[in-house]
């Protein structure tokens, strides 16, 4: 894996700012304009409170970052200023690095809210919308494209492109190889603990699900032979060390429910 390698995850709430004025809930707090949204919205989608993609505001971003130096498990988050912040940074790393970016049903969900964002802000990237016209390199291989790999979408292509009709949770998929899957926080819980003032908590589970992903991206770099066994375990090897140099509760946490020795079994045969 010569590339730098960009696995990523969001979470996102409600838009109470864009739904207010939508709704003229204008005057209201937010949790009172958070409840009036999601009971407009459990009415139109049948009890779902799961908001239309141009109405989810990004609360964090949290990514695996592999380069040829260094493998790094960050958010952007709570310790920024705000949404815009954490958007441009996000594209801005996408225009200098170029990385290759991997998700758990990015196609799907996270990068159209990420776009649709990035409209709301005017936020430009160069690289993220190219198509070649300006780089040759990807004409045949862009961020866009579902049948490219410059994006991989794991849920996607596991899924034979057929994510709708075989969509899997990646908590699911996590434990099918002796991953930890989620701990302490599930999806449908991020808006309660936000409620709750418990931003750095969902940080945390963010940054979880990233390095779930790209633990889940190496295994198919396994199977499409672009890893060796001994570059793998390399790989895996090195997720461990980072483990081991970080010991806030959730590394702890992820490390010690980690079935190493079904990891380790299936390894070569993987």
């Amino acid at each position: 894996m010569n590339e730098p390698i960009l696995a990523f995850d969001i979470e996102t709430i409600p838009d109470t700012a864009l739904g207010s004025r939508l709704l003229g809930l204008e005057g209201l707090s937010e949790a009172e304009q958070m409840e009036a949204l999601l009971q407009k919205r459990r009415q139109e989608a049948g009890g779902s409170e799961f908001m239309p993609i141009h109405l989810q505001a990004v609360l964090v971003i949290g990514m695996v970052l592999r380069t040829d130096r260094e493998l790094k498990c960050f958010s952007l988050g709570s310790r920024l200023d705000g949404e815009r912040e954490r958007i441009q940074r996000f594209f801005s790393g996408l225009d200098r690095l170029k990385p290759r970016l991997v998700s758990w049903n990015g196609n799907g969900f996270d990068l159209p809210v990420l776009q649709y964002r990035a409209l709301r802000y005017a936020i430009p990237s160069a690289v993220y919308w190219e198509t070649g016209d300006r780089l040759p390199e990807f004409r045949f291989n862009h961020y866009l494209s579902r049948y490219h790999w410059r994006h991989t979408d794991l849920m996607d292509v596991l899924g034979g492109f057929q994510s709708g009709r075989n969509a899997v949770r990646l908590d699911e998929a996590a434990r099918l190889v002796g991953l930890p899957g989620k701990l302490g926080l599930s999806g449908s819980q991020v808006l309660t603990s936000y409620l709750a003032g418990e931003r750095e908590r969902i940080d945390r589970y963010c940054e979880v699900d990233a390095l779930t992903t790209y633990l889940l991206f190496l295994r198919l770099e396994r199977l499409r032979d672009r890893l060796t066994a001994d570059r793998f375990r390399d790989a895996v090897r090195e997720v461990e060390d980072f483990l081991l140099a970080h010991p806030e509760p959730h590394w702890q946490e992820f490390q010690a429910h980690w079935d190493r020795s079904f990891w380790e079994a299936s390894a070569d045969s993987a």
